[in-house]
């Protein structure tokens, strides 16, 4: 990053103070999101902003190898307590947050001290992937389903806040003031909220976003979720993602959808084109290394089990919803294994590679699934433990590839780390150290 660019991205701040002021922001929260899923921050007064758009925010590079517990992992490329990054919040996405006054709110891209992107910064290689996307001719539309439960707050068990019928008005009825509020305050923010409803478990919701290019989905879907839990704490709740919140139950999933688009033509809409089908294709044939990224938990797996429409078996189906990929007729390919312990832009960035090199291999789905698909002999079940789909994703040089060396090998260390600290821990266990960490 040169001098004209750091000028050019004061001047850009420095013309956004006014207008912030006058909305009486006080502070700009910048976030970034670690290979864990967690949703980290750092934070300067407004009148700082310029300053940290031109040279950035300091942070170690050792959040790479956080765990959810915020456990440190020795990694082979991170981990340690030297070196410094620079946090660049991105400017365009500024958004004066609705459930928190005083706050605005950019996500952040990671780079060295010399203004050089960081080989690990998980924002910059979502939007390195839609770029190859870009280059082959195509565009790329993504927007994530945030589900999550609303339990009782002051308590580490979960008791839900509503006890009303599943997908039933009564549950919005109960916490009318806490859905409409949370409405309202997406609306604010510019969020193109398409659904909300209440979902199946108990004290479970869901919204869904309009499609946008593949890196602001992500963004959209950190800032619905850091929305959602600062309505949900402004009404004496508590909001969890997690992918299993109790052991028995049915868990939070993080759902992405894709559309695949050239010259301004859906490929996914109508008969499905050759170019679409290859990148369903290749995103069906990586799917058990995909796992690691979208499924990145040990919880994930007391999620990903069949029968219950969590897509845990490496098939495709037109609106089927146990199959992983649901293709959902005249619009996008849905990808139903992945839940909300994921970092969003990893998630859209593997799944950008996977798709991407179907298209090149000219790559064919197989027959479509019509029933569950526990019920078809030879069905593949996608990786039954956290250990299996880290085999799968270091056995996988597409994802590998995408993501370097050094990225690579960090989030196997990291999901290793974990595999280590639950490796005697009952489900009860997992879902209750769990539970409130994404």
């Amino acid at each position: 990053m040169d001098t004209a660019e750091r000028d050019h991205r004061q001047a850009q701040a420095t013309a956004l103070l006014d207008g912030l002021a006058d909305r009486d922001v006080v502070a700009v929260a910048i976030t970034w999101v670690d290979h864990s899923g967690i949703t980290r921050v750092k934070t300067v007064p407004l009148d700082k902003l310029p300053r940290a758009a031109a040279h950035g925010v300091g942070t170690s590079p050792s959040f790479d190898a956080f765990l959810l517990d915020d456990t440190i992992v020795a990694g082979r490329y991170a981990g340690g307590p030297v070196g410094d990054l620079r946090l660049h919040p991105d400017l365009a996405r500024i958004t004066v947050l609705a459930g928190q006054p005083g706050w605005a709110w950019a996500p952040a891209d990671r780079y060295d001290q010399q203004g050089e992107p960081h080989p690990q910064d998980e924002r910059g290689l979502a939007r390195t992937m839609a770029d190859r996307l870009a280059v082959n001719g195509f565009e790329v539309r993504a927007g994530f389903e945030v589900e999550w439960v609303v339990g009782q707050g002051g308590t580490d068990d979960f008791r839900p806040a509503t006890t009303a019928p599943a997908y039933g008005h009564t549950r919005q009825v109960e916490l009318s003031d806490y859905c409409a509020d949370l409405i309202s305050a997406l609306v604010e923010q510019n969020v193109d909220v398409l659904q909300f409803h209440p979902e199946y478990a108990a004290g479970q919701f869901e919204v869904s976003t309009a499609p946008e290019d593949p890196v602001h989905a992500a963004d959209t879907a950190v800032l619905v979720r850091e929305t959602i839990r600062a309505i949900t704490i402004r009404h004496g709740l508590r909001a969890s993602f997690s992918p299993k919140v109790v052991s028995d139950g049915v868990g939070n999933g993080g759902h992405l959808h894709v559309s695949l688009w050239r010259e301004r033509k859906n490929l996914f809409e109508g008969r499905l084109h050759p170019d679409a089908e290859g990148f369903a294709a290749g995103v069906l044939r990586h799917l058990p290394g995909l796992c690691a990224i979208g499924c990145p938990s040990v919880a994930s797996y007391l999620r990903l089990i069949p029968s219950h429409w969590a897509g845990a078996f490496a098939t495709w189906g037109v609106e089927n919803r146990e199959a992983a990929l649901r293709l959902v007729e005249n619009r996008d390919l849905e990808i139903k294994c992945f839940d909300l312990s994921a970092n969003p832009y990893l998630v859209v960035a593997a799944t950008l590679a996977a798709g991407l090199a179907g298209i090149v291999d000219g790559a064919h789905l197989p027959p479509p699934v019509t029933v569950d698909p526990v019920h078809v002999e030879g069905a593949q079940r996608l990786p039954t433990s956290l250990e299996d789909a880290v085999k799968a994703f270091e056995d996988d040089e597409v994802l590998t590839e995408a993501f370097g060396v050094e990225f690579a090998a960090t989030i196997a260390d990291v999901r290793r780390g974990e595999i280590a600290k639950f490796a005697d821990a009952s489900s009860e266990e997992i879902t209750h150290a769990t539970r409130w960490r994404h």
